[in-house]
């Protein structure tokens, strides 16, 4: 169920959107509302569940991982649950979502080379029983937005 938001309250989201380590004085700031409202806004926003938290963003290619794929899986019928526990121990899936259409997930990977790609396709998903089948699509480029 949504959250009933504010242009105060989206503002607040797109200041932390594009830096989550702003400080609420500056985020005040550039919201133009005082730091107690502010505090108060982002409190509320972290309860309701607006905000789950806070991350850095990783360059793929400075931290080793410079080969991206989308990899999409077709699993077996009512399997989703049990796949998504594994999901939760595979370090090379950055992104997992179930999807409609041809295929059930489409999962991105991030791996230092060709090679290590492989291996995670062939040796590691391929070989789990849900699986029925994958497609692997080479990032070539990714852009910031």
């Amino acid at each position: 169920m949504a959250v009933q938001l504010d242009d105060t309250d989206r503002r607040i989201i797109s200041l932390l959107r594009d830096d989550g380590r702003m400080s609420i004085r500056a985020v005040a700031e550039q919201a133009h509302i005082s730091r107690a409202n502010a505090y108060s806004r982002l409190e509320r926003l972290r309860g309701e569940g607006v905000i789950r938290g806070f991350t850095a963003v990783i360059d793929p290619e400075k931290y080793g991982t410079a080969l991206s794929a989308y990899v999409s899986v077709r699993i077996e019928q009512h399997s989703w649950e049990r796949f998504r526990g594994y999901l939760r121990d595979i370090p090379e899936v950055d992104h997992a979502a179930l999807v409609s259409g041809d295929v059930d997930l489409l999962l991105l990977v991030r791996v230092t080379d060709a090679a290590a790609l492989r291996t995670f396709v062939l040796e590691r998903l391929q070989r789990l029983p849900e699986v029925k089948s994958t497609q692997t699509m080479f990032i070539l480029d990714e852009p910031p937005l």
